[in-house]
C-alpha cells in the first residue's frame, strides 16, 4: 500500500496507543480526546481491513496484527530519527568558514600549513581574508567568523586564543655574511641597510622595530636609522632573502626562512628583544562552531604550539 494514501495522523494515534495500551493514555500524549483516538485507530483499521486492537469492557490489548503493525511501526520511526540525526550532523559539519588574518602571516605560515588541514576535513569551505586591522571584526551575515590578530589585546566581546608571543631578532641572506662589510656584533650594522616594518599609526598603536631593538643592544647611537620602510613583513623578508638588507623578524614570519637556510641569524640566538605584541585567534562569543569548523581551531591551536616547541625548543608561554 502507498503510504501517501494512508492516514499518517491514524498511524500516529495507533502507535501512541500501541505504546501506551490505553486509547485514554494516548489521547493525554497527543492532546486529544479518548474518543479521537480510537476514531483514528478505527480508520486505520478499516483503511488496512483487519482489527489491531481487541475491544473488551476494561479497556483495549493489541492483537497479533497490531503487535507485528507497531513492531513494524517502532523500527521505521527509530529509522526515521537516525535519518534526521544524521541529516543535522551532516548540515553541522558542512559550513563556510571567513578567516580574516595579517597579509604576511597568511602568506608565510598559513597557507603553507592548511593543506594538509584540508585534505583531512571534508566538508568545510574556507574564504580568507588578507587584512591588517587592528580591531575585533564586525562579524555579519551566515557563516563562521574567525579573525588572527596581530596587536596588543585586549579583544572585548569574542573569546581569543594566544596563537604567538612575539620576539624580534635581525635575519638576513647567507651571502651577506660572505660579502662585503663584516656583520658580527649589532654595531657592524651601522655598515649594513636596515629594512624596516611599520604599520600606519592611524590605528594608535606605536609597533616595536629598529629604535628598540637597537637601544636594548646598546648602540643605538652608533647605527643610522633604518633606510627602507615597508608595510608588510613579506615584503621586507622577500628584499633580505635578495640580500638587499637586515631585517628585523619574528619567528612565524622568518623561521621556516630560516630552517630552510635562505635566511640566517647573523648573530645567531643573543639579542632578541620581547614584544608587547603577539598573534591572537579571535572566535565568535556567542553559539557553538559547525563541527568541522570546531576541528579547524583545534587543529590551528596545535599547529601553533607544535610549531612553538620545535622553533623555540619548549620556551613558549
Amino acid at each position: 500500500m502507498n503510504i501517501e494514501r494512508l492516514p499518517l495522523n491514524a498511524l500516529r494515534a495507533f502507535a501512541e496507543a500501541a505504546r501506551e495500551g490505553s486509547f485514554k493514555t494516548a489521547a493525554g500524549r497527543l492532546g486529544v480526546t479518548p474518543g479521537a483516538v480510537s476514531r483514528q485507530v478505527k480508520q486505520l483499521e478499516d483503511r488496512l481491513g483487519m482489527a489491531l486492537f481487541d475491544r473488551h469492557a476494561n479497556g483495549v490489548g493489541l492483537n497479533e496484527a497490531g503487535r507485528r503493525l507497531a513492531a513494524d511501526i517502532d523500527s521505521g520511526l527509530e529509522r526515521i530519527a537516525a535519518g534526521v540525526t544524521a541529516a543535522r550532523e551532516r548540515a553541522r559539519s558542512a559550513a563556510t568558514l571567513s578567516l580574516s588574518a595579517p597579509p604576511s602571516f597568511l602568506q608565510l605560515w598559513l597557507l603553507p600549513r592548511l593543506a594538509g588541514f584540508e585534505a583531512s576535513v571534508r566538508g568545510l569551505s574556507i574564504s580568507l581574508d588578507a587584512n591588517q586591522s587592528l580591531t575585533v571584526p564586525a562579524w555579519h551575515g551566515d557563516g563562521a567568523r574567525l579573525a588572527i590578530r596581530y596587536g596588543r589585546g585586549p579583544w572585548p566581546g569574542v573569546t581569543s586564543h594566544r596563537l604567538f608571543a612575539d620576539e624580534l631578532f635581525p635575519v638576513c641572506a647567507p651571502s651577506l655574511l660572505q660579502r662585503g662589510q663584516p656583520l658580527r656584533e649589532p654595531a657592524d650594522l651601522a655598515d649594513h641597510t636596515l629594512l624596516d616594518v611599520g604599520w600606519e599609526s592611524r590605528q594608535g598603536i606605536d609597533f616595536p622595530g629598529w629604535s628598540e631593538w637597537l637601544e636594548a643592544a646598546g648602540v643605538d647611537d652608533k647605527v643610522a636609522p633604518p633606510q627602507h620602510r615597508y608595510s608588510l613583513f613579506g615584503l621586507a623578508l622577500d628584499q633580505a632573502i635578495a640580500g638587499r638588507g637586515v631585517m628585523l623578524a619574528n619567528h612565524p614570519i622568518a623561521m621556516d626562512r630560516l630552517k630552510s637556510g635562505i635566511l640566517v641569524r647573523p648573530f645567531g640566538e643573543r639579542y632578541v628583544l620581547a614584544s608587547p605584541m603577539a598573534y591572537d585567534l579571535l572566535v565568535p562569543a556567542t553559539g557553538g562552531a559547525p563541527t568541522a569548523v570546531g576541528r579547524f581551531i583545534d587543529w590551528l591551536l596545535a599547529e601553533a604550539a607544535a610549531f612553538d616547541r620545535e622553533t623555540l625548543g619548549g620556551k613558549a608561554d
